[in-house]
């Protein structure tokens, strides 16, 4: 079955010839809201949540992983479902705490952060820092010294090669994250030393965009070992152990979902016996997904502009593109440009009669959000939605290239719609630029 085809009739079923969006017709939303517009539907992301909490054992807590998509309203809805936050700026850290977050139940991952921003969350009780270098952990420990306090840090460790998998492969080769796993040994040691220092466990990430279940236990069963290796050196039980995110959703033609059923078989297997292992006696276990929670829950609509061909290819010209969805345009980490799943959204039931490529409204050849897509004849004013747009589509993108105003962001929420985030103005590009008016 077409993947386009597939996901409208998994995830919006009451969708005939419009597509339906929480049981919302795209045009009533095109309309109330003005295109282009991000929509996210709460029933997609309920249905992902449980079949994700239901494939972890029970030791398991979630941490959504804020940079997937930090919409206040995403936040506050996984923070009523108990799940904790992951975070890798003090950017997010305040996102996080404004939707309602205990700062204890937050992580702050990354590898460049700064010192200003370690005194911000220790000040504010972060919950834990994984520490990406012996050096980041000799920033920690000063400053939680000079605070009084004793900074409660986990080690990310760089895993070796058999434990790698997904479209973004970390795992036995050179990286900015983590320490690597040969030299796991000495860095334990050294880090053991520091003063101001509450070590309590592991962070381990081989990959990202994961489909395959055996992958995800493999890396889980990697996880187990050098934790249990991290935890005889210290000579006591780990209190957390984060096997990280990783979880893919399929976006293109050649790939399938991953199997939550056969994921939750693997992991029985592999989490078999745990609690009676003395060395993870009381560990609190954890994984921070964000793209498989919210990625599939989001579509992107623009509206068509133009028709026209040039040179014996046609075009369809949008009123959004790449500066609101870098990655639906292939410009973020795309070596060869794949589409994600278009679809013109008041023609679903149309026979594909033509070939178009489908552009935005931006100054440069990059601004392509699909190359070659089979579509119906489409006309001036036709809605079209990029599928798949949930997570790294507004918060991974250039939104300040041209000037464009921001797109808004609108939550569909049984049968019922309402603004999330708004439009943005023109004058929002101007109001953090300093005059030089009157400069002394």
């Amino acid at each position: 079955m077409d993947q386009t085809r597939s996901l409208i009739e998994r995830y919006f079923p009451s969708s005939k010839d419009e597509l339906r969006i929480g049981d919302v017709p795209v045009a009533t939303l095109a309309s109330h809201y003005g295109t282009p517009f991000f929509v996210y539907d709460r029933g997609i992301i309920d249905q992902k949540w449980n079949l994700l909490r239901e494939a972890l054992p029970d030791v398991f807590s979630i941490c959504y992983s804020v940079k997937a998509n930090p919409s206040q309203t995403i936040l506050k809805h996984f923070l009523s479902k108990g799940a904790g936050l992951e975070i890798a700026s003090v950017g997010e850290f305040c996102q996080a705490l404004h939707a309602g977050c205990a700062p204890e139940n937050i992580i702050f991952a990354g590898p460049g952060k700064t010192e200003k921003e370690l005194e911000f969350v220790l000040s504010n009780g972060i919950g834990e820092i994984h520490l990406e270098s012996l050096l980041e952990a000799e920033r920690v420990s000063a400053i939680a010294q000079k605070q009084s306090i004793r900074a409660r840090v986990a080690l990310r460790v760089n895993p070796g090669g058999e434990a790698e998998g997904g479209a973004m492969r970390m795992g036995g080769r050179p990286a900015a994250f983590g320490v690597d796993e040969e030299t796991l040994d000495d860095v334990l040691d050294r880090l053991m030393a520091l003063d101001g220092l509450d070590f309590r466990g592991i962070h381990i990430f081989a990959g990202t965009q994961i489909l395959d279940y055996q992958i995800l236990a493999s890396q889980y069963q990697k996880g187990l070992e050098i934790a249990l290796r991290v935890a005889t050196r210290v000579k006591r039980p780990l209190s957390t152990i984060d096997f990280g995110g990783g979880l893919g959703i399929p976006y293109f033609a050649h790939e399938s979902a991953l199997d939550a059923q056969k994921l939750k078989q693997e992991l029985e297997v592999v989490f078999k016996g745990v609690r009676s292992e003395p060395h993870f006696s009381g560990t609190h276990f954890m994984v921070e997904p964000g793209r498989y929670l919210v990625g599939e829950c989001g579509v992107y609509v623009a509206r068509v502009t133009d028709v026209k061909t040039s040179r014996g290819k046609k075009f369809l010209i949008l009123d959004g593109g790449m500066h609101h969805h870098l990655s639906a345009s292939g410009n973020l980490g795309q070596t060869i440009k794949r589409n994600y799943p278009v679809a013109v959204l008041n023609k679903l039931n149309a026979p594909a009669e033509e070939t178009f490529e489908v552009a935005g409204p931006l100054c440069t050849p990059l601004d392509v959000l699909a190359r070659n897509a089979s579509l119906p004849r489409t006309d001036v004013g036709d809605l079209v939605g990029v599928f798949q747009s949930g997570a790294y589509a507004r918060s991974a993108s250039p939104m300040g290239f041209l000037s464009h105003a921001t797109p808004p962001e609108v939550w569909v929420e049984g049968g019922k719609h309402r603004l999330i985030r708004r439009r943005g103005e023109f004058a929002d590009y101007l109001r953090d630029q300093i005059s030089d008016s009157g400069a002394a």
